[in-house]
């Protein structure tokens, strides 16, 4: 099973506070949701130990995380990896960064393949699941930078 997603979430912080943030595996691994245990393997990748619940398939997922900055700090590409009770995950995402008046832009996407029992649970639970992990990632993300600033 695919799923695609898109959005553009607006920032109320600068851009070096944002990229800084953003390309930090032990912040973004604190701002996804259910995760238990996650642990820094290198400047640019983690690995997360995740709660999952969709549908029937309920457990511990592991997850491979890695951070991919390019040249200029205009863009963030990131994949994830792994699963668990033979269900795999793989995700690729990116969002390009952009800055305006004190603000940050992060104009994203990101495209998700499962397979095994997960992706037999049905396009509208995997689609709410993913939406809630998206939104939640996020508001946490401008949570936590709003308070650092």
């Amino acid at each position: 099973m695919n799923l695609n997603y898109s959005g553009c979430e607006t920032i109320a912080a600068p851009h070096d506070t944002v990229w800084s943030f953003i390309t930090d595996p032990a912040s973004i691994a604190s701002c996804m949701p259910d995760v238990i245990e996650s642990t820094v393997v290198d400047p640019r990748t983690f690995d997360a130990i995740v709660q999952v619940a969709v549908g029937p398939v309920r457990g511990k997922f592991k997850f491979h995380v890695t951070l991919d900055p390019q040249p200029g700090e205009t863009r963030l590409n990131m994949t994830i990896g792994g699963g668990g009770f033979g269900s795999v995950v793989d995700l690729k995402a990116g969002a390009d960064v952009a800055t305006d008046r004190g603000t940050t832009t992060l104009d994203w996407q990101g495209a998700a393949t499962m397979r095994g029992p997960v992706a037999t649970v049905g396009g509208r639970v995997l689609d709410a699941q993913a939406k809630r992990v998206i939104s939640t990632t996020f508001a946490n993300v401008k949570a936590r930078l709003s308070s650092a600033g």
